[in-house]
């Protein structure tokens, strides 16, 4: 019989995999693989009584009676909870979609994630495609809401989002990228099925698929744009300062403000730069660094002219990484990890790389995905530190050592904290310095410019959000700080300016492990062994900074006495 909280927890689960049947589809539950969650605002404060009532039920259990591992899943589930529904209070489902992200970019990945080894997999997804002009719909009607009420979008962030929607109405429906699934059967689907599935796959695609980013453009076009708010603020949202500040606490789970989040990171900047300085006096260049920078910018040997070159330099690094792992870590991830290029569809609004995890069940691997638009933009130095981030000893390691932690309760093993997620991510990018990376300086340079860049992130968020800060003196700051091209640049900074307070969790998260990590080192000396550090930080999931810290105390303390 489970404990009441136990049944608390495993009630809250089941209502979210019914909330969110993607979501679950992920996790590996699959009974709600024909379905989509609703988008409308009935849909998201049904949610929110839920999670009010949930957050009741857990106020009313006596947590000085638990256990030790009781009392930390009680208080984990507690801050996810106020979390969630900050969120929800704020409105922040009002903004679903930027350049930058939003369901219009998912859903064409939604193959991706499905299964498909049964006629029934296949019938699921069918199931899906029908639905997606609905939740189109809902989701038109939610911005058309959030345009009324104040929740309108900064113009920029909107930049390109029409090129990535008109992608998808094509004329063919063979030529869709929701069609890929019908293009390779597995032999468990016989020929009847397939001729059957197939004709009902050009249904779906051309009576809903379609039709909803037709739907979609013309909103923009007509509605959204047009209504679109020139400044940038998340502070000019309805009630934004008390937002953006809810906003640093969900992203970093500690309480601070703005001004200190930006001081931070000026002190982080002013650090970093001296040693890019130092470096760039190694390579012997004689120039200022904004000449060096250029230099990178212009010398082909740190370029490549096709996409499948820069694929294969990403793969031959990674296995090498691969062969290193065992030196920092005890415990790996049995899940592999594979490498694709970014959709052509969203690649010039999209980021230089990004993480998608496998499903829960461990039938899907997780994909380290590479930006291979505008070459020129993709500089070799930085793919050593980029890769070590995105996929191992970063996000893939992390996130798939966490979700085969069975004896964790789901929304630990499933969901996360942010500050934890991309603080090990960036600390995994330093750990190339322990394995034997960066030893080219050009490559340690690009490391430290993803360092100050997430360095930067401090200061341009908080300037961007709560300090004043116009989009365009954010831009002159990274330029003048990092050797990312301008492109990478502005992309970055319209992502801040769409996602407010994101950006700070990577640079939050790494000072807090590093801090650790550190005081482990000074109080246990010779006894400090790095490979069981990273067990204490990993193997309890993604929690918040403080939880984290006293995972490390408790573990110093123990292996000093």
């Amino acid at each position: 019989m489970n404990s009441p909280l136990a049944q608390l927890l495993a009630d809250h689960w089941d209502a979210l995999m019914r909330w969110d049947p993607i979501f679950a589809t992920a996790c590996g539950d699959s009974r709600f693989n024909d379905r989509l969650p609703g988008a409308d605002e009935s849909h998201y404060q049904a949610w929110l009584i839920q999670l009010r009532g949930f957050r009741t039920r857990l106020a009313a259990l006596d947590r000085s009676i638990l256990s030790k591992d009781e009392r930390l899943n009680y208080d984990i589930f507690a801050r996810r909870l106020d979390s969630e529904i900050a969120e929800l209070d704020y409105k922040a489902h009002f903004l679903p979609i930027s350049k930058a992200g939003g369901f219009h970019i998912f859903f064409p990945d939604l193959h991706l994630l499905s299964p498909f080894d049964t006629v029934q997999d296949y019938e699921n997804y069918l199931a899906r495609l029908a639905a997606v002009s609905q939740y189109f719909e809902q989701s038109i009607d939610i911005m058309r809401a959030g345009l009324k009420a104040g929740f309108i979008p900064a113009h920029v962030t909107l930049s390109g989002v029409m090129e990535s929607l008109s992608a998808h109405c094509v004329d063919d429906p063979a030529q869709s990228v929701f069609f890929q699934p019908f293009s390779d059967f597995p032999a468990a689907v016989g020929g009847v099925d397939q001729e059957r599935l197939i004709d009902a796959a050009h249904q779906a695609i051309r009576g809903s698929v379609i039709p909803a980013y037709a739907g979609l453009v013309r909103f923009l076009e007509d509605e959204y744009l047009p209504g679109a708010r020139n400044s940038i603020a998340a502070a000019d949202l309805p009630d934004g300062r008390a937002f953006y500040q809810s906003r640093i606490r969900y992203f970093t789970t500690i309480d601070i403000s703005a001004e200190a989040v930006h001081e931070i990171g000026q002190n982080e900047v002013r650090r970093i730069r001296a040693e890019m300085n130092d470096v760039i006096r190694q390579t012997g260049f004689h120039g200022d660094f904004q000449a060096f920078v250029e230099f990178l910018l212009r010398d082909p040997r740190f370029y490549v002219d096709t996409p499948e070159a820069l694929l294969k330099e990403t793969a031959y690094l990674m296995k090498r990484v691969d062969g290193e792992l065992p030196r920092l870590f005890k415990t790996l991830p049995r899940l592999p990890y594979g490498l694709r290029s970014v959709p052509d569809f969203s690649a010039p609004g999209q980021t230089t790389a990004y993480y998608m995890p496998g499903t829960g069940d461990g039938t899907k691997a997780g994909f380290y995905y590479v930006n291979t638009y505008d070459l020129k933009s993709r500089p070799l130095y930085e793919i050593e530190a980029l890769s070590l981030h995105e996929a191992v000893p970063g996000h893939h390691l992390q996130i798939a050592l966490q979700q085969e932690l069975t004896e964790l309760p789901n929304f630990r093993r499933f969901s996360g904290f942010t500050v934890f997620e991309e603080g090990w991510a960036l600390y995994a990018e330093r750990l190339g310095l322990e394995m034997g990376f960066y030893s080219d300086p050009y490559s340690n340079f690009g490391r430290l410019s993803y360092e100050m860049w997430r360095a930067c992130r401090l200061v341009v968020d908080t300037g961007l959000h709560a300090l004043g800060w116009s989009r365009q003196r954010a831009i002159d700051f990274m330029a003048a700080n990092t050797s990312s091209t301008l492109l990478n640049i502005t992309n970055e900074v319209d992502r801040y300016i769409a996602w407010p307070g994101q950006a700070l969790a990577y640079k939050m998260g790494e000072l807090k492990i590093r801090e650790l990590r550190a005081r482990a080192e000074k109080v246990l000396g010779q006894r400090f062994d790095v490979r069981e550090f990273h067990d204490v930080v990993l193997l309890a999931g993604a929690v918040p900074l403080d939880v984290l810290e006293m995972r490390v105390d408790e573990w110093i303390a123990a292996t000093k006495s």
